[in-house]
């Protein structure tokens, strides 16, 4: 693991279509143009090889999965190894008959796996039935240990979960890492939309500010048809970012636009800021029992 003071970020963030190669290829060359601009680690989005599939709930959709070691960290590695930099991308993973994950990977920057971790909290909404598909995560919340630092890599429902955040933080992570796909219901009204938006915005800042870590979340943006033609589909709101150990912006990305957005962040804050507010320190570890109980019911 490096102890390199300065990483630069970069972070891709593009449109999905049902052309699987189409949208490898716009992953591919976000890399490549983050590359160029100097980025050492790379972040792709939730499940960043097709359409966010889990608007419905069809078997068919099934055929998507694909093994790990596989197709697309064979085709990723490749490329981390041709460009020396380390890939998060973000996988539909089959891992056997029947079994089935949304598994983000890790890629070394001589193209081997470093690691994986598997989405740990399983939505099931309207327009989100993700229990439908994934088997909830079995790996626990370990961070992975890279050339250019250990990280803290969790999926996007994750986002949500202070728990998540802190376990990562508490296992040595160096930074919190979302690749996510979330958006819109189109018939939503724009403070409807604003409100959804700022609250993911702040409970990520949030997890920083708790835990004295840097956050990277990844999203997508466009709209994407509900294939099975029961609702308006989804429109990705994009707002991919960076905020730092205190919650201040380092990076933000457009709300519709592909951007392959970079950023330098100082390695070294994360041990300034837990200087002066020292809150691992301080948690009361010998009262928090309770947390984990479904709810305390008295």
């Amino acid at each position: 693991m490096t102890a390199q003071r300065t990483l630069t970020l970069g972070m891709i963030q593009h449109a999905c279509s049902t052309d699987r190669e189409a949208n490898i290829r716009k992953s591919i060359e976000g890399i490549r143009d983050a590359a160029a601009q100097g980025a050492q680690l790379m972040v792709l989005q939730e499940l960043h090889t097709g359409p966010y599939f889990c608007q419905i709930e069809d078997t068919d959709c099934f055929d998507l999965a694909e093994p790990i070691p596989g197709p697309s960290t064979e085709r990723f590695g490749e490329l981390a190894r041709e460009l020396g930099v380390v890939i998060v991308t973000s996988l539909f993973e089959k891992r056997a008959p029947g079994l089935y994950h949304n598994t983000a990977v890790v890629i070394e920057k001589d193209g081997s796996i470093a690691g994986r971790y598997r989405k740990m909290h399983i939505p099931d909404d309207p327009g989100y039935y993700e229990k439908f598909y994934f088997t909830p995560g079995d790996l626990g919340f370990t961070p992975i240990d890279t050339s250019v630092g250990r990280l803290g890599v969790l999926v996007c429902w994750d986002q949500w979960y202070p728990e998540a955040a802190r376990m990562m933080a508490l296992a040595g992570a160096q930074m919190l890492i979302y690749p996510t796909a979330i958006g819109w219901d189109p018939r939503d009204p724009e403070d409807e939309r604003q409100r959804q938006r700022e609250a993911w915005l702040t409970i990520q800042r949030a997890h920083a500010v708790a835990n004295g870590l840097p956050v990277i979340s990844v999203n997508r943006v466009g709209f994407e048809p509900d294939p099975g033609g029961h609702s308006p589909g989804a429109l990705f709101w994009g707002s991919s970012f960076v905020a730092g150990p205190q919650g201040e912006w380092l990076a933000r990305a457009d709300e519709e636009k592909e951007q392959a957005l970079t950023v330098s962040v100082d390695l070294h804050r994360s041990e300034m800021v837990r200087r002066i507010w020292p809150f691992l320190r301080d948690r009361r570890i010998d009262a928090y029992g309770d947390l984990t109980r479904r709810f305390r019911d008295g």
